[in-house]
């Protein structure tokens, strides 16, 4: 008797001791006798083990319910395409985003590019309080210009705190009302998480946002489709060419080893610790994950990395419009244009599991009615309507593409004549 219990008490400490053994993978629930690839770490130059792909004939890389993201404080995965969430963990959580915040800096200078009322080529003149500006940096000189274009590669990249403030006053004259302006285009989006105090990110009071708001954020710029130039884009030069050139490393490390990423932008502070917005393609299915407050740079890329697995092996797109295709014409009210021919800004898809069954399709659009000038972009004018035979399923808000201003009376008086003579 006491030579089996002698045994068991063997094979027990046997058992014990090879499960401490065996491999951990923080926020991966692969089997721990599958070896690990090495990545070089975002933000030193050690190696980490990266989070394998998951095999799309194998299954959910994770049981639904599981905690994809155990490290984060907050966490969300959204089809960039239909904004449907397909994870998410504490999404509206009110926490410091560092650097994320220069989402909506680049946002608002997409928007500002769309708009006309500026250009890739412009120079941009870096005032004494721009160039003060610490941290993540380009180190601007007081009074050196820039274009439009270089800035975006200082922001992008380089998460540079001075090219945002010097964006920021070109776009709005001054950072306070830049700032303003990302307060109202966060209004304009419907978040309800969000308050902006500067353009960059750096500890301010009553400065904050959720994982949720981000992925919104981040599915709006995304929407211009020249961001990823600049933010899937691993190194590059500024200045180049003159005696101080300044190379540029992009701090989100995972454009070079993911496979399909090319964005969006990583933030730290001590307050907010280490955060993440990504966004990886494949197979025409573009998906965005954020996640705040992770402890280091390498729980948050592994756990970014399972987040994106995880969407890619269970889900797919469905189209509906390709970018660029007709959606009709709309109708202005004394508008400088009286008739607006819009086209699809972006593709429209609806998320659906692999494997599920996909007939009776159809949309349609439902503008606002009537739309009167002057009209700005990214106010809502309608909606694409998706059915699947009678039951609606998904319904996108359509967007001004373009502002249109309110025509003079002049213009308006022959506008008018020539109806009556028609």
């Amino acid at each position: 008797m006491l030579k089996k219990i002698s045994a068991m008490l063997v094979a027990a400490l046997a058992l014990t001791q090879l499960a401490a053994a065996a491999p951990a993978y923080a926020g991966s629930t692969l089997p721990q006798d599958k070896p690990a690839y090495a990545t070089l770490s975002p933000d030193a130059a050690s190696f980490m083990p990266d989070t394998l792909e998951a095999d799309v004939n194998a299954g959910a890389p994770a049981a639904a319910g599981s905690d994809l993201a155990p490290s984060a404080r907050s966490a969300v995965v959204m089809d960039a395409d239909s904004g449907t969430i397909i994870y998410e963990k504490n999404s509206h959580a009110k926490l410091p985003p560092a650097s994320i915040t220069k989402v909506m800096t680049m946002l608002l200078i997409m928007e500002a590019l769309q708009d006309g009322k500026i250009k890739l080529t412009d120079k941009v003149s870096t005032s004494e309080y721009a160039a003060s500006m610490g941290g993540s940096q380009i180190f601007l000189e007081p009074g050196e210009e820039m274009s439009v274009d270089e800035m975006l590669k200082g922001i992008a990249m380089a998460s540079g705190n001075d090219a945002s403030v010097a964006m920021a006053e070109k776009i709005g004259g001054t950072e306070a009302e830049f700032v303003r302006m990302m307060n109202e285009k966060a209004s304009q989006l419907g978040l309800k998480d969000t308050q902006f105090a500067n353009p960059n990110g750096l500890p301010a009071a009553n400065h904050y946002t959720s994982a949720h708001d981000i992925a919104i954020m981040s599915r709006e710029l995304l929407k211009y489709s020249m961001i990823t130039k600049y933010t899937g884009q691993y190194q590059d030069y500024l200045r180049k060419g003159s005696e101080k050139p300044f190379w540029l490393v992009n701090t989100n490390k995972l454009v070079r080893f993911y496979t399909g990423a090319d964005g969006l932008k990583t933030g730290y502070t001590s307050e907010a610790k280490y955060c993440l917005t990504a966004t990886a393609k494949r197979d025409g299915m573009r998906v965005v994950a954020v996640v705040m407050g992770e402890p280091n740079t390498k729980t948050r890329n592994a756990e970014v990395s399972s987040l994106l697995d995880y969407s890619f092996a269970q889900y797919a797109n469905y189209p509906i419009l390709k970018k660029g295709e007709s959606m009709g014409t709309l109708s202005i009210e004394k508008g400088v244009q009286s008739k607006l021919p819009l086209t699809a800004q972006h593709n429209y898809s609806i998320l659906m599991k692999k494997g599920a069954a996909a007939k009776d399709i159809r949309y349609e659009t439902k503008w606002n009615g009537p739309i009167k000038a002057p009209v700005k972009i990214g106010d809502p004018v309608g909606k694409l309507i998706v059915y699947q035979g009678d039951k609606v399923i998904k319904e996108f808000p359509l967007d001004m593409p373009v502002s249109v201003e309110k025509a003079g009376w002049w213009k308006l008086f022959k506008r008018s004549s020539g109806s009556l003579f028609s």
